[in-house]
This record gives structure tokens, sequence and C-alpha cells, in this order.
């Protein structure tokens, strides 16, 4: 499309070919795991190609890269999840509530999950696996029926 434009505009004389648009990118390299702040991009012109799917720096903002991000790079929404409070294999609290009644005890996270979503874990005590909701960061709930 871009080319066709570009050929276009050599046609018309005096005609100018359109700027590229400006796209947030990264100025820094991310890791992994690493939350982006809103200061994490800047604006820089890109092909129309490259553009599609940028997420603006307000959506990315406070969500965790799931591959390393290079300086330069188009954030997209595949490339961040909401970040993870609890992550496979590491010790979580579980809660049972009901009323104004709570028992907490120790399990193992047997996924990962961000705030609300729904995991796996094994307690310690009797090797149970049971699916809980993530509360906070290492704390699960297991919902019981009033």
């Amino acid at each position: 499309m871009l080319s066709i434009l570009l050929a276009l505009a050599a046609a018309v004389p005096g005609a100018t070919p359109p700027a590229p648009p400006a796209v947030p990118v990264l100025v820094r390299a991310i890791g992994r795991g690493e939350l982006l702040a809103a200061g994490d991009f800047e604006s820089q012109p890109r092909s129309p190609g490259l553009a599609t799917g940028a997420l603006a720096p307000r959506d990315a903002a406070g969500r965790e890269a799931v591959r390393n991000l290079s300086a330069g790079a188009v954030v997209r929404a595949g490339d961040v999840v909401t970040p993870r409070l609890v992550r496979r294999g590491e010790p979580v609290t579980v809660n049972l509530r009901s009323g104004g009644l709570t028992i907490a005890t120790s399990a193992r996270a047997l996924g990962s999950g961000g705030m609300g979503d729904l995991v796996r874990v094994v307690t310690s005590a009797t090797n149970r696996t049971l699916d809980a909701v993530v509360e906070g960061s290492g704390a699960v709930r297991i919902a019981v029926a009033p």
C-alpha cells in the first residue's frame, strides 16, 4: 500500500510522499516478567505495517512482558499480560472463607495466574489438588457456598 502511495506521489509533480505515522516504541530493553511503565515509550516514525496493532503506552503500562523485548520494538497485545501474582512452583497461601470464618493453609502453585485467574494448587499438608482463584501476591482463595 505504501509503495502504491509513493508511486502516485512521484507521478504528481510537486507532491511529497506521506510521512510515516508516529508509533509508540520502547526506549529501553524490557526483560521477560518485567512490568512496563508509560515512561518506557517514545513516539517514532514507523511504516504503517509496523504500526498495526501497536499498544498505546497507557494500555501497556502496568502489564508484564511475556518475552524479552528489545529497545525500539513496537509492543502489541500478545507481548504483554496482566501481572502474574502467583507463579508455577512457588508457595502460596490458600484461604478458605465461609461467613466470618477464615482458614488458611500452605500450598504450591501448579500454574501461574494474575488477579482473579483460576489456578490449580496442591496443599502441603494433604497433598490434595484444588482449584483456587488468585486474590493477591502469593495468595489464593477457595470459594465455599454459604
